[in-house]
């Protein structure tokens, strides 16, 4: 019954026509906020995916690293029992240090040494976003490098013409005392064979190459690395695999998921798109004040409405309910427009790319989108809260309204 009368009051041609021109503003305002929260979500979900996608192709899903130091020591029987565990698809050996780059007779940089092994590349994905040359990390007859983008055309390298090697300089290990600052570095040269394009922060620092090479120059055991990444296998989360390395190798490691890799950065990502779900949170309350003024005269429309319901005994929250499912009528009908407008709008851009990022240094063209269906349900129930506090007052007031029979 409630139903009944708040559709048909949202339905009836009202005696003076400003009260449905009103009614329909404030449909027309929560549609528009409703839209545009979901298409500003949609494109933070795009960015989001487009970064992890980036990081997912470089970090693995979980790392092992020493708790303390830089390098730790796998047994064969170690790294046997943990290609056992379930879920692990694969793994792979890297050593990080920092090195002084020089190429030729060129000035010297500093970069991030990855030596890594045969399996690399079944747990990122650097070989997929070669830019320049090949993916190629040499062996014991020639030891190859695979720059970053930018750090190829900081050091002036041209890895598919040239054949002048790289200079690596690296610090010795369990060195007591030196007198000159050649006695700390341990050198090698490694042949460029290619480049990748991956995301500044890779591709401004980072040097691939392998692993016997970093070995071989900062003298480590066969045994040792800087780490062990994993990659998980599919319908495995990275915190399952987390739990199970964890159970097998106990406290003596540092594990992380690629998520905890980039904290920070999945972090601040996660808190813009709040702040901005906040702010248009706060635009939908302003728009809201329509559907007050809407509600507050409908209610002076239907006093002799509510006169005759009370005088055939309905309850003043019988009366207060019907006012605010009229609130929420007006509410859904606008979240309903809403989200059509913004699905339509989300879609066209995915397919079409509408509105185009400025500049030619990004990795997409225009702005990526992917909706969510918790964005859906969240500003459902915003709006519905929302819609529930403007309905408030004027429903309480006509809940209160006293019965005025006249006698005839």
């Amino acid at each position: 019954m409630i139903w009944q009368f708040a559709s048909r009051y949202f339905r009836a041609k009202k005696s003076t026509n400003a009260i449905n021109i009103i009614a329909w503003v404030s449909v027309s305002a929560i549609a528009v906020g409703v839209a545009a929260l979901i298409i500003v979500l949609s494109v933070f979900n795009g960015f989001e995916g487009l970064v992890k996608s980036l990081y997912s192709s470089f970090y693995p899903s979980v790392k092992v690293s020493p708790v303390s130091g830089k390098s730790l020591h796998l047994t064969p029987a170690q790294l046997k029992q943990i290609a056992g565990t379930k879920g692990v698809a694969y793994m792979t050996e890297v050593i990080e240090e920092k090195a002084v780059l020089r190429y030729g007779d060129g000035d010297q940089t500093i970069a991030i040494l990855k030596g890594v092994d045969s399996n690399y590349n079944k747990v990122a994905a650097v070989d997929k976003s070669i830019a320049r040359g090949h993916y190629d990390t040499g062996d014991e007859l020639a030891y190859r490098a695979v720059l970053g983008l930018e750090l190829e055309m900081a050091l002036g390298v041209d890895v598919e013409r040239s054949l002048v090697p790289l200079t690596v300089y690296l610090p010795r290990r369990n060195i007591t005392s030196v007198t000159t600052p050649e006695e700390a570095l341990g050198s090698g040269i490694l042949y460029p064979a290619g480049s990748f394009a991956i995301q500044q922060e890779f591709n401004s620092k980072y040097v691939i190459t392998n692993i016997a090479f970093m070995r071989g120059v900062l003298g480590m055991a066969a045994d040792e690395m800087s780490a062990l990444e994993v990659k998980a296998t599919a319908g495995v989360s990275d915190n399952e695999l987390k739990a199970r390395l964890k159970q097998l190798l106990g406290d003596g490691y540092h594990l992380e998921t690629r998520y905890e890799q980039n904290q920070s950065l999945y972090a601040i990502m996660q808190t813009e798109k709040w702040a901005v779900y906040v702010i248009m949170s706060f635009i939908m309350v302003i728009a809201a004040f329509n559907m007050i003024g809407s509600l507050y005269m409908l209610v002076m429309e239907k006093q002799k409405d509510i006169t005759i319901l009370k005088a055939m005994g309905a309850r003043s929250s019988l009366i207060t309910k019907i006012f605010l499912m009229e609130g929420l009528i007006i509410a859904m009908i606008g979240t309903l427009i809403g989200f059509f407008i913004s699905i339509t709008f989300c879609v066209l851009q995915d397919q079409f790319g509408l509105v185009k990022l400025e500049g030619q240094s990004f990795l997409v063209s225009s702005y990526p989108v992917s909706m969510h269906l918790t964005d859906f349900l969240l500003v459902s129930i915003t709006i519905i809260l929302i819609g529930l506090a403007a309905s408030w007052y004027p429903a309480l007031r006509a809940g209160r309204q006293q019965v005025a029979l006249k006698a005839t």
